[in-house]
């Protein structure tokens, strides 16, 4: 049971990071446009940002790691996702007024506005190989299932979010969407979580 909700929010995880990566490139456009130098800044920070997450995320897995903490993790980029959703068109009048230059002024809009949040979606696929892991046996090859459902999933968020996403929600909507989707399925986790314990204490009682 673990293992499949585990499996899931990885799927989720990659879906809302790639969604949240194609409607920054949406957000900064009507200021920088949407040339290379956008989307080179936008893919820069958000590397950046996976980076530190899985560093992280790396460490934190290393103390007691959990399916209540993991999903502790999805919460937390689900809050960190509201100030930049309420605040995103003032931070982009405050930098574009400063910085007009669309190479530095997406630069410093991106790292103001997605470092954060990316970075606790970062954390999200070390933690998981860290539950799943059973052995160091089969490490390897739990990480590489890990990672293909969690790619698959930033794949199928890829396509959703450029096909049909940008045609049916305004950008903020969508925004709401990826935070609300990282939202539940922290909840759901840390549901899934109260019932295993409440079953192992049935089972020791």
């Amino acid at each position: 049971m673990k293992k499949t909700v585990v499996l899931c929010l990885a799927f989720i995880a990659g879906f809302c990071i790639m969604s949240f990566e194609l409607i920054g490139g949406r957000l900064l456009a009507p200021y920088f446009g949407s040339s290379v130098y956008v989307w080179g800044s936008i893919i820069t920070v958000f590397m950046l940002a996976l980076s530190l997450g899985y560093l992280i995320g790396g460490r934190y897995s290393l103390n007691n790691a959990s399916l209540t903490r993991f999903a502790g993790i999805f919460i937390a980029a689900s809050v960190s996702m509201l100030p930049m959703i309420a605040g995103s068109e003032m931070v982009m009048d405050w930098v574009f007024s400063m910085l007009e230059d669309p190479r530095y002024g997406s630069l410093f809009a991106s790292s103001l506005l997605f470092l954060l949040p990316t970075a606790i979606m970062g954390m999200i696929a070390p933690y998981a190989v860290r539950i799943l892991t059973e052995s160091t046996y089969s490490s390897g090859q739990t990480a590489g299932f890990l990672y293909f459902v969690s790619t698959l999933g930033s794949a199928i968020g890829t396509i959703m979010t450029s096909f049909y996403l940008v045609l049916w929600l305004e950008i903020d909507e969508v925004f709401w969407l990826v935070s609300g989707l990282m939202f539940c399925a922290g909840v759901f986790a840390l549901l899934v979580s109260f019932t295993e314990d409440k079953m192992t204490l049935s089972h020791t009682a």
